[in-house]
């Protein structure tokens, strides 16, 4: 018997049916996926944390370069001597943990690899009032020992985040920085490599102590950045709001590392 295909029941049914061929194929997809994924999220943290630290593929002056995917893994086990985690409350360090004692802790956040901590939801947790986990990774850079802390903040359209690499007295080494959303050619050029670059060699503490962070600053009147007592790196053209975010990310979650380091140094003194 042939089917009437003008009945407005075999156009719901047809689109049912289809909704659910689409919607099985495209779950079958994504799981299928998922490890792939997961796979390429964790060796973009590994490029990042490293970039930060100066291991990169860079060549003269022009784009950024990681190193590269096939690389990332053995790099990052070879050039990360330590992954460590601080347990911070109210600015103050309540536990410190090893990668090992970490990955073995059953507190939310943890169970697994450091570097793979997630920053957005570790400072949810702390605008909750929770306690939270800073994690840190400690390698060498011209036989000197640098430490790089993840930060995270907010641009002019989305999210922006990037990695930090500091020495013992908290001047850094490197920085990599990215974005979800910002416009091109204005606030995306915080991922450019002559602004990251401007970084290096900027004091975030006073010699007293105080942490005063770094200013992506418009009226710095420094723009080959040779100043680095200014606790100011040079804006970029029309990006205001998103340097401001930079800022204040840098501020923000670089300072809760403050105490460690003040202890640190203690000791070694």
């Amino acid at each position: 018997m042939a089917v009437n295909t003008d009945k407005n029941s075999y156009t719901i049914l047809f689109a049912i049916a289809m909704v659910v061929v689409v919607g099985s194929l495209l779950a079958f997809t994504a799981s299928s996926l998922k490890p792939a994924i997961t796979k390429n999220k964790e060796i973009e943290k590994q490029q990042n944390i490293l970039y930060a630290m100066g291991f990169n593929e860079n060549e003269g002056t022009g784009d950024i370069t990681f190193i590269s995917t096939e690389k990332a893994a053995e790099s990052f086990t070879a050039n990360v001597s330590e992954q460590i985690v601080l347990e911070v409350k109210d600015g103050k360090v309540l536990k410190e943990m090893t990668r090992d004692e970490f990955m073995k802790s059953k507190a939310p956040g943890a169970g697994k690899e450091p570097y793979l901590i997630d920053v957005k939801k570790e400072q949810t947790k702390e605008k909750n009032g929770e306690s939270r986990f800073l994690p840190l990774f400690k390698g060498t850079q011209d036989g000197k020992t640098v430490y790089v802390a993840p930060i995270r903040g907010k641009g002019l359209w989305d999210a922006i985040w990037g990695y930090v690499a500091i020495d013992i007295d908290m001047v850094i080494k490197g920085a990599f920085f990215d974005h979800a959303g910002e416009t091109p050619g204005l606030g995306a050029n915080i991922k450019q490599r002559y602004f990251m670059d401007d970084f290096y060699g900027e004091g975030l503490v006073t010699d007293a102590g105080v942490f005063k962070g770094i200013k992506v600053a418009k009226g710095n009147n420094d723009p080959l950045n040779k100043d680095k007592d200014d606790y100011e790196v040079d804006a970029l053209a029309g990006a205001t709001i998103t340097g401001d975010g930079v800022s204040a990310m840098i501020k923000k979650d670089l300072k809760l590392y403050l105490p460690y380091f003040q202890n640190l140094k203690n000791k070694n003194n």
